[in-house]
């Protein structure tokens, strides 16, 4: 009898301690497939990496801000540049200009009477001429853009062959002159200055190159910020 019960004890203890063992096992094994979290040397190194980083990067991108500022400036002001040039070509030899009345005007003296202006040189790239006589005033001998609203709003223009059969010592409402219903546009709009952010342009007349305020015409376009380029130069002398 005595052995029998130490047989059942004995059989119970080895099932009983597998399980046991089965247990710790598994539990050790959650234990290690449990996140573990940064420790404070690691958040450390870390943070300084990202401090280094950060002192290298912002400099860098602050400057490709400025750069691409830079462009925009450039290309702004070449096509405001480009656009004043066009109108100016197509004010060569043009009647509404009285340049060919000059040339060959006067009367008087020197045999002639009233022959036919001499030729007026003009570039091959303009084929037409402004027509519209109320744009210039007498000051304005250079014949430039009065503002560069005029190059936005668009000018009466005529083909030249029209231009050099005109009769420019009649006004158009006395059948001389020039008239056309159509109209040509300089510039599509006048931008914003990248730099300063606002549409507040330096106008240049060719009269008065030390100022700024574009009286009577406009022949040069700059930028009114006093800061200095990346090259070292000022924005305003550009």
């Amino acid at each position: 009898m005595s052995d029998s019960l130490k047989n059942v004890t004995n059989s119970g203890s080895a099932s009983i301690l597998p399980a046991i063992g089965l247990g710790t096992t598994q539990a050790g094994r959650r234990d290690a497939r449990a996140p573990r979290g940064f420790t404070l040397i690691e958040l450390v190194i870390t943070m300084t990496i990202l401090a280094i980083l950060s002192i290298g990067v912002i400099p860098l991108l602050k400057t490709a801000v400025k750069r691409q500022r830079e462009q925009q400036l450039r290309e702004s002001l070449r096509q405001m540049r480009e656009s004043i040039k066009d109108f100016k070509r197509d004010t060569v030899g043009a009647p509404c200009c009285g340049q060919l009345a000059v040339a060959g005007g006067g009367g008087g003296g020197g045999g002639g009477g009233g022959g036919a202006p001499p030729p007026v040189p003009t570039d091959p790239r303009s084929k037409i001429m402004i027509s519209d006589r109320t744009i210039f005033t007498p000051d304005n001998l250079d014949f430039y853009p009065p503002d560069l609203e005029t190059l936005v709003k668009g000018v009466s223009v005529v083909p030249r062959a029209q231009a050099v059969t005109a009769d420019i010592t009649r006004s158009p409402t006395e059948g001389g002159g020039l008239t056309s219903l159509n109209k040509k546009t300089y510039l599509r709009k006048i931008p914003v200055d990248p730099i300063t952010g606002k549409e507040d342009w330096c106008y240049i007349s060719s009269f008065n190159p030390d100022s700024c305020d574009g009286q009577p015409n406009v022949f040069d376009v700059r930028s009114r910020s006093d800061e200095t380029a990346l090259n070292g130069e000022k924005y305003s002398d550009w």
